[in-house]
């Protein structure tokens, strides 16, 4: 490609941006009109509901050109078979719209055998207009049935953009309020872009931010695209194919519509000569007339405007995707509008070419009722005139019904929709709804009836009389979900009033509301242990608890803080019941009412077994005096390992971990593979250390227990393992020569010291006052150097001392 092709496509190309953004393809000048009528087949339609032509077609063609038109306009009817195909001449014809004789009668053309596009031409009259229009056509026919079906499309798009805009603005003046819900639904009916911003603008700017742009609102309808049968071939479709969806045209500014403009205007341009000029018109039927746009002026110079008007392409027709959005939803007969919503064919609700659409309604014998339905965009559907029902055998029976209609001269049958009728109705809950109502609380109910659609209130008649509205929605077509707040639910008998449309009297549902009860969370069960554990609050007002046939109640052992334990009927009860399994514990509360409440069935509880453990003193502990005569007291400043055992799991998992605390719950720390206090020796053994200092402080003591705690932070039982003291350093111990005296004990930490005796029966002893804080004791006169001790942290053992004894000198 040398550099003038080159510069001319970036000229083409700015020239299609610049024209989309500068709105130069608008189609805002009122140009003339043309009567158009089609018979086929002894059956004659107006323009407005022709989608097709087919071959055979006899088309009435009528210029409702004003009587004083000073410009004579050749009126030429074309049709063409294709791209790579031209027409023969005799598929032109001519007519003079200035004659008195076309202008009262018009022509009549006809489809010929193999066509497939319709064209008509408004030509100024000049010299050899129709030969050179012909000439033109025959010689360029890709040209001309690539612009038909561009000008086509666009026609189309145009439809449903005008009367999207007509809409929004008509609701803007008569209700503000609306035009969110309003454009929502007009936007789905006709495919149309929907900016969501614009909502976050206040209400009265709304509706002018939903329409700017308005060129650029209509979306891809496929329907209408496969009726028109566009070209994706050849050179007219290669530049202006790829800029309307380039960020180099604006990141996809060009809609549908405004590419099938832009696109048709330059093919037509394309077409220019001395003597004509092509310009597209678009063609809006209204009833039996097209009524034309134009986006230039015509000119009645050289080059002189050749007017191009586009017909229906000639293709067998293809009826609108019509369908219900919601095709399980049920509606009602009696409710006014009946409102059938439904989607997919933007074109049954912008233009007439689905036409004299009633819903056919078939009752048990004889030929059914037709509905006369109209398309109604702003609400998203057909409105349905019902009054041809009232007092018919369809009174009181719910039933089908189905669109019926023609799309052009074929007969169309659409989507259909579940109708149901108003009558009194046996509304029913389900148990477990109303199996333990509790005052004070929101409850949510599910209401069945085999008329839910016809619903149009509830209300509630509390115990003391008063009414109330509530929240109601219908959520399937024979269930209303009703939400009463928890205001609203008192003890007593509550009652439902559940009004339909067109009925006096409201169905009434009766519930019953109790006191407010403990909250019952889960109820947790054990493979093998007797006794289970319901956790929530007051757990006192629960009778007994059932799970799959296995019968337990209360245990009189204390449980925990908002727990209550239960016990089974026998210990082997519960071995049944595997872990995991989804079951449900059907509670009896004392005052007879029924809850259920998930049953947890839990894997063993985990397991360990103390193989062996060894105690290594600490540098204290091993200076002192003191030598501990119980294997299972552990010095502060020590440590302690141990070896554990798994029994369940099997295996030792890596997760699991040993909880050392104090009895009393003063102490705890979780050893772990993770921090290293922990070690595995094989898959079934593991070895434990601790430093109690580290993990306890200067200030802790007394017996010692540990446990497992799975992954799930389930626990094992609780194993005592040892009992920590604390030792206090003894260093000297002076006696005076005679026995029955004392001696002085002088050392650090003597509080820690419980008693001192000279005999391991504590015979003769010396106990540690309270709060005792000097550095010296007098202790009984030993017979030699060991004498015993009992500390503080643990009194009950016996334990050995050794110092040597110091004479004391006589006084001189």
């Amino acid at each position: 490609m040398d550099l003038r092709a080159v510069s001319r496509r970036l000229l083409a190309l700015f020239f299609l941006t610049s024209l989309a953004h500068a709105d130069t393809a608008a189609f805002d000048l009122v140009g003339p009109s043309i009567d158009i009528k089609v018979e086929r087949k002894g059956k004659t339609l107006p323009i407005s509901q022709v989608p097709n032509l087919q071959a055979g077609d006899r088309i009435w063609i009528h210029p409702a050109l004003p009587r004083n038109q000073s410009a004579h306009y050749l009126l030429v009817a074309a049709f063409l078979r294709g791209a790579t195909n031209p027409p023969p001449e005799n598929w032109f014809t001519r007519s003079e719209t200035w004659s008195k004789k076309n202008r009262d009668e018009g022509i009549f053309v006809t489809v010929p055998d193999g066509a497939e596009q319709a064209v008509i031409f408004l030509a100024p009259e000049t010299a050899g207009d129709f030969s050179t229009l012909r000439s033109a056509v025959r010689g360029r026919p890709g040209s001309f049935v690539r612009a038909i079906q561009d000008l086509e499309q666009a026609s189309l798009d145009r439809s449903r953009l005008d009367t999207y805009l007509a809409a929004i603005n008509r609701t803007a003046e008569t209700d503000t309020a609306a035009v969110h819900d309003h454009s929502v639904l007009l936007a789905r009916s006709l495919n149309m872009r929907l900016d969501e911003d614009c909502f976050k603008k206040q209400v009265e700017q709304q509706a002018a931010c939903l329409t700017q742009k308005s060129d650029n609102l209509v979306m891809n309808d496929g329907h209408s695209q496969s009726m028109v049968g566009a070209l994706t071939q050849g050179p007219a479709s290669d530049l202006i194919g790829q800029i309307t969806f380039t960020p180099t045209a604006g990141s996809g500014y060009f809609s549908p519509y405004v590419g099938a403009i832009v696109d048709m205007g330059r093919i037509l341009d394309s077409l220019h000569t001395a003597q004509y000029q092509y310009i597209p018109a678009l063609g809006l039927p209204k009833q039996d007339q097209l009524q034309l746009k134009l986006n230039s002026p015509p000119s009645f110079h050289n080059p002189k405007s050749v007017i191009v008007v586009a017909l229906p392409p000639v293709k067998p027709e293809e009826q609108p995707p019509l369908r219900a959005v919601d095709p399980q939803q049920a509606s009602c007969v009696q409710i006014t509008p009946l409102v059938l919503q439904v989607s997919g064919a933007p074109l049954a609700f912008s233009s007439d070419l689905l036409h004299n659409l009633v819903l056919h309604v078939q009752g048990k014998s004889g030929p059914g009722i037709d509905l006369p339905a109209r398309a109604d965009a702003v609400r998203g559907g057909y409105l349905i005139d019902t009054k041809a029902l009232a007092g018919t055998e369809f009174d009181g029976v719910a039933t089908e019904g189905v669109l019926r209609g023609y799309w052009g001269f074929d007969p169309f049958t659409g989507p259909t929709f579940k109708l149901q009728n108003a009558h009194p109705a046996a509304w029913t809950i389900p148990q477990t709804e109303t199996a333990s109502l509790s005052a004070g609380r929101e409850h949510a109910f599910h209401l069945h009836a085999d008329s839910a659609a016809c619903v149009n209130q509830v209300t509630i008649k509390h115990p003391n009389g008063s009414e109330s509205k509530v929240n109601w929605k219908v959520s399937r077509p024979d269930e209303v979900e009703v939400k009463v707040p928890a205001g609203g639910a008192t003890p007593g008998t509550l009652t439902m009033a559940v009004k339909q449309a067109g009925l006096n009297q409201p169905d009434e549902v009766k519930i019953s509301i109790y006191a407010e009860t403990g909250q019952l969370d889960r109820f947790v069960i054990i493979p093998g242990v007797q006794q289970a554990i319901l956790h929530g609050s007051r757990l006192d007002e629960v009778a007994s608890i059932e799970v799959s046939g296995v019968h337990f109640t209360p245990s009189p052992t204390p449980g925990g803080q908002g727990e209550l334990p239960f016990a089974a009927e026998n210990a082997n009860a519960t071995e049944s019941l595997s872990p995991d399994s989804k079951l449900s514990a059907q509670v009896v509360l004392k005052d007879g009412r029924k809850l259920e409440v998930p049953a947890i069935v839990e894997s063993p509880r985990p397991s360990v077994t103390l193989l062996s453990k060894r105690v290594e003193t600490g540098s204290v502990s091993t200076a002192s005096a003191i030598h501990l005569t119980n294997q299972d007291e552990l010095p502060l400043d020590g440590h302690l390992s141990f070896s554990l055992k798994t029994g369940m799991p099997k295996v030792f998992p890596r997760g699991e971990k040993i909880e050392i605390s104090a009895t009393d719950d003063s102490l705890h720390v979780m050893l772990s593979i993770a921090d290293g206090s922990l070690t595995l020796q094989d898959p079934h053994t593991v070895l434990a250390t601790l430093d109690p200092s580290k993990s306890f402080g200067n200030s802790a003591f007394g017996p010692l227990r540990f446990r497992p705690v799975d992954e799930r932070g389930v626990k094992g039982d609780w194993q005592p393992l040892a009992t920590l003291v604390r030792v206090p350093s003894l260093k000297e111990l002076h006696c005076p020569e005679d026995a029955t005296q004392q001696c002085t004990l002088s050392g650090t930490n003597l509080f820690l010291l419980d008693c001192v005796a000279a005999d391991p029966q504590f015979t003769v002893s010396v106990p540690v006052p309270e709060g005792f804080v000097d550095s010296t004791l007098n202790v009984p006169h030993p017979t030699g150097p060991i004498f015993y001790v009992k500390l503080r942290d643990n009194p009950k053992d016996v334990n050995l001392a050794m110092l040597p004894i110091i004479p004391d000198k006589a006084p001189q």
